[in-house]
């Protein structure tokens, strides 16, 4: 009879446990919305005005311009530069196609850096000064917490500056 007392005990406190795991789930919502694009369906732009002419750009998830993760690519035509920079927060990017090249410093110097092809991936932590160019037509994902702001080392090249 003890036996079977606490078979009923235990019994019960699984169902118990298994209702209250079910409620908790069904209750729960998603921060935010899935996301599946094609490349087809990205709208492609021109590229924010913190970078030179000639790029384009499409958000993939998120907004860039305030606080929460975002992702996006840039489009870059062969020998684009992007000048010695830094960004308050970390930055992640994925090379997507052609061969995008990344370097450190506060100079810009084509015989630095790492030349990183299709598939790719690269860090820079927060405030690191680098910079980067393109070899070929090139498409890069760019991902992290926003907002996504970019300082030049130099403020002459920051093209939203009159030059």
């Amino acid at each position: 009879m003890r036996k079977v007392i606490v078979l009923c005990l235990a019994v019960c406190a699984v169902s118990i446990s298994a209702a209250t795991a079910t409620k908790k789930k069904s209750t729960m919502k998603a921060a935010e919305p899935m996301v599946a694009t094609t490349p087809e369906a990205m709208k492609w732009g021109d590229a924010p005005p913190f970078l030179e002419k000639g790029a384009q750009a499409v958000v993939l998830q998120g907004d860039p311009s305030k606080a929460g993760f975002f992702a996006l690519r840039l489009r870059l035509p062969d020998g684009y530069r992007i000048a010695p920079h830094w960004h308050p927060t970390e930055e992640r990017l994925t090379v997507i196609s052609g061969t995008f090249h990344l370097a450190m410093g506060d100079s810009f110097d084509t015989s630095a850096g790492s030349a990183m092809s299709q598939g790719s991936y690269g860090y820079i932590p927060p405030k690191m000064h680098h910079y980067a160019w393109a070899s070929g037509p090139t498409e890069v994902q760019v991902e992290g917490p926003g907002p996504f702001i970019l300082t030049y080392v130099n403020p002459k090249d920051d093209p939203r500056k009159a030059k």
